[in-house]
């Protein structure tokens, strides 16, 4: 039984609420940043979906949960990665979840400004994807450089 604290294991993402979809993205990418590097991840979901709808539809999907759970866009979504069987697992009473609870609740209301200027790609300074070579990031906050003009 889910209370406040405590969250039964899911098997399906896609049943969860939006609101747990993004907190759970969220952890999964960013739980090691300090504020402004979750708010600027959450930042980048938001501005795929607004992409998206500016556009009518977009690969990556259109709204939130559906970008958050596009495969191969977040990692730690992924089959094989570490991070997804901690995701389907969290507990309501880890802090850096409750923390990304937080930003994904306050996300979606609208309440987080763009400090990342309209990105909707990131990756951490430990990689450089195919996607960024040759293109200059728009903001770096934590660990993550930010790009937009990447389709």
């Amino acid at each position: 039984m889910n209370d406040v604290l405590t969250m039964d294991a899911i098997t399906d993402p896609q049943e969860l609420p939006v609101g747990d979809v993004l907190a759970r993205t969220l952890y999964g990418e960013a739980r090691g940043e300090g504020l402004s590097g979750i708010e600027a991840v959450a930042c980048v979901i938001l501005n795929r979906v607004a992409f998206a709808k500016a556009r009518g539809r977009y690969w990556w999907g259109n709204t939130v949960a559906q970008v958050c759970l596009k495969p191969g866009q977040f990692s730690c979504w992924n089959a094989g990665d570490p991070n997804r069987a901690k995701l389907l697992k969290l507990s309501a009473r880890d802090p850096a979840y409750r923390l990304c609870k937080r930003v994904a609740t306050r996300a979606l209301a609208g309440e987080i400004a763009d400090m990342t200027q309209g990105a909707t790609h990131y990756h951490t300074h430990a990689v450089e994807p195919y996607w960024a070579r040759g293109q200059v990031p728009v903001a770096e906050i934590g660990g993550h450089l930010f790009y937009r003009g990447i389709n």
